[in-house]
C-alpha cells in the first residue's frame, strides 16, 4: 500500500487534463472541480485496487467521463451551451481586439456546440487533449474507425460552418 502523498503524487501528472476534460465535458468550473473531487475519494477508497491499475490516467479519464455524465444526467440536461468565455487578452491588447477576439471565439464555440456530443468529444480528445485514435476508441467505447470517422465528419463541418469566417 502507498502513502497519500505517493498515491496523489502519480495522479498530479495528469490531474489538470482530467479537470479540463470534466470542464469540456460540464462547462461549469465548480461541477468539473466537484468531479475532480469525486474521483480523488473513490482512487483513495480503493487505493490497493489502485495500485494494480496498469493505466492509472486511461482508468482515471474513464471515472471522470462517467461522473461527468452522472452529473449531466442529475441537471437533466443532454447539453449545455458554454455559458461563459473564459478569455485571457494579451496585455499588449487594445480593447478593440479584445473584443474581436472574443467574438470571433464566440463563433467558433458556437460551431463547435452546434456539433452532436459524440463529435464533440472527439476533437476535444484528440485535438485539445492530444489523445490517439486508439485511447480516444478505448475511452468512449467505439471502434477506431469510428473515432476516425466522426472525427472527419466533425472537422468537415467545423470547416464548412467557418468557411467564410475571417479571422
Amino acid at each position: 500500500m502507498q502513502t497519500e502523498n505517493n498515491l496523489f503524487k502519480q495522479i498530479d501528472v495528469f490531474k489538470n487534463k482530467l479537470f479540463r476534460y470534466a470542464l469540456n465535458m460540464l462547462k461549469n468550473e465548480l461541477d468539473a472541480e466537484d468531479v475532480i473531487q469525486e474521483l480523488l475519494i473513490r482512487i483513495w477508497q480503493r487505493k490497493e485496487q489502485f495500485d494494480q491499475i496498469e493505466n492509472k490516467e486511461a482508468w482515471c479519464m474513464t471515472v471522470t467521463r462517467n461522473l461527468c455524465i452522472d452529473k449531466i444526467r442529475a441537471r437533466k440536461q443532454s447539453s449545455q451551451d458554454i455559458s461563459e468565455y473564459h478569455f485571457i487578452a494579451d496585455h499588449g491588447a487594445t480593447p478593440d481586439i479584445v473584443t474581436e477576439d472574443r467574438e470571433n471565439l464566440k463563433i467558433v464555440m458556437d460551431v463547435l456546440n452546434a456539433l452532436p456530443e459524440n463529435q464533440k468529444e472527439i476533437i476535444h480528445l484528440r485535438d485539445v487533449e492530444g489523445y490517439t485514435y486508439k485511447e480516444i476508441a478505448d475511452l468512449i467505447g467505439l471502434s477506431e474507425d469510428q473515432v476516425k470517422v466522426n472525427l472527419f465528419r466533425a472537422r468537415q463541418r467545423l470547416k464548412e460552418k467557418l468557411k467564410n469566417f475571417k479571422y
